[in-house]
């Protein structure tokens, strides 16, 4: 049986420890013979650290995997057979910065959404077109696993402005399955939920226990005070007769757009406070306890502590889709892909969040049991129409379109705001936005 080769592009994050144990867990299905992990000359030292942790798990789990640590990406695409992306463009000193600047604005600041997760889209797609070009010559039957956030959007660039084979990834579906097989007190494989929507904007339509539909017992064990959460996302409480009116399962996300000011004043406080600081301020103080984790020659396994980090399942979500892929299994994950009419009232062309049946040929989503209901269309319209512009505007530098994108996200509230924060946006990244310059 030939061995695999993964290459996964930003191996010094605190997240590939994760990755690895997955590939171990899995190495009855999967015949993972080399792993490159590849970063960025200024990651080089976490990259060390973590490629040390990851040669002692290797080492504990008895198997024989060549691990190599490189700074050369085309020597690790080189014959991959697939290539996992988790970069962060600009690392966590950029993403703090898209978090505040919006908040002189009243605006939210946040990683993956609003004008921070629109600065953290922009800095990124060039990077990953970069990256696709590598493939198609190195490795052009690679598939690409994409859990570079914002992930749907990343995705969507890539499916359409090139021609690899790619599925984005996000952990926030396996988390919410996994909270609910917590709920109901039952093994996570009897869980099955009917996930529609966006990348961080996904709703669960039905929830299932093998065959009794129960959404509506875990919608009143959430409001009773049961945990569906990001370890990255302020514990708001839901509104019980909302949740009663809209009677499908929010992800955690969506406190940004049905609570926005109690959110945002969340933001403001936290931001003020010396002692707690943004998200980004506080995975800092994180991940340098996590990385001093790492360090000791006794760690030979992925740290509870990892948890912490807000990457909880994403070695689950990650293997379990190359095991899919690769042993043909044409089993179902929620995954990113082209919508195909799936949901209507979007394009085609553009990516959702769904269930899909995966296989060697990728990922088919699955048909919606209904439209979706016109309460939750809308807002996923609208998130949508920012998310088309955003990619355009990511791979074109056009500014109008960046204006555009801005002036349609649901958490800007006006253009003459949309104008300010485009301006700080692109004066503070300027060093990362190729696409604007000279335009």
């Amino acid at each position: 049986m030939k061995g695999l080769k993964i290459a996964i592009i930003g191996g010094g994050s605190s997240y590939s420890p994760e990755i690895i144990d997955g590939f171990l867990k899995r190495k009855e299905e999967l015949p993972v013979s080399e792993i490159y992990m590849v970063d960025i000359k200024e990651g080089q030292k976490k990259l060390d650290i973590i490629g040390s942790l990851a040669k002692r798990m290797i080492e504990r789990a008895g198997l024989n995997i060549k691990l190599v640590l490189t700074l050369d990406r085309r020597e690790a695409l080189k014959n991959a057979d697939f290539v996992v992306t988790q970069f962060r463009v600009g690392g966590l000193n950029a993403r703090a910065r898209d978090e505040r600047f919006p908040l002189k604005y009243g605006v939210l600041g946040q990683e993956t959404t609003g004008p921070g997760g629109f600065t953290k889209a922009m800095r990124t797609i060039p990077v990953i077109l970069d990256i696709c070009k590598d493939i198609k010559e190195l490795c052009p039957d690679a598939w690409l696993i994409n859990f570079t956030n914002p992930s749907g959007l990343v995705t969507e660039a890539v499916l359409k402005y090139t021609d690899v084979k790619c599925i984005g990834l996000c952990n926030v579906p396996i988390h919410m399955q996994m909270d609910v097989a917590s709920m109901m007190d039952v093994p996570f494989k009897d869980v099955f939920i009917e996930f529609a929507g966006l990348n961080h904007l996904v709703w669960g339509k039905k929830v299932w226990v093998k065959n009794k539909d129960v959404t509506k017992e875990v919608l009143e064990k959430l409001l009773d005070g049961n945990v569906l959460n990001m370890k990255n996302i302020y514990d708001l409480k839901w509104d019980p007769d909302f949740i009663r009116a809209l009677g499908m399962l929010p992800c955690p996300y969506h406190k940004y757009y049905y609570m926005t000011d109690r959110m945002l004043q969340e933001e403001q406080e936290s931001a003020a406070d010396p002692k707690k600081g943004t998200r980004a301020e506080q995975v800092q103080a994180i991940e340098k306890s996590l990385f001093e984790l790492y360090k000791s020659p006794e760690l030979n396994t992925k740290p509870k502590e990892l948890e912490k980090r807000g990457g909880a399942y994403y070695s689950d979500a990650a293997v379990s889709l190359i095991s899919a892929i690769y042993n043909d299994k044409n089993d179902i994950h929620t995954v990113n892909t082209l919508n195909n009419g799936i949901i209507k009232g979007i394009p085609d062309n553009s990516v959702i969040e769904t269930n899909c049946l995966v296989g060697s040929r990728g990922a088919t989503p699955l048909s919606l049991n209904g439209d979706l209901p016109i309460e939750i269309l809308g807002l996923i319209q609208a998130v949508k129409s920012y998310e088309v512009l955003a990619v355009e505007a990511g791979v074109t530098g056009d500014k109008n379109k960046a204006l555009l994108a801005l002036v349609n996200h649901p958490l800007i509230p006006s253009v003459d705001v949309a104008k300010h924060l485009l301006h700080d946006l692109l004066e503070l990244n300027k060093d990362y936005l190729p696409q604007f310059k000279d335009k």
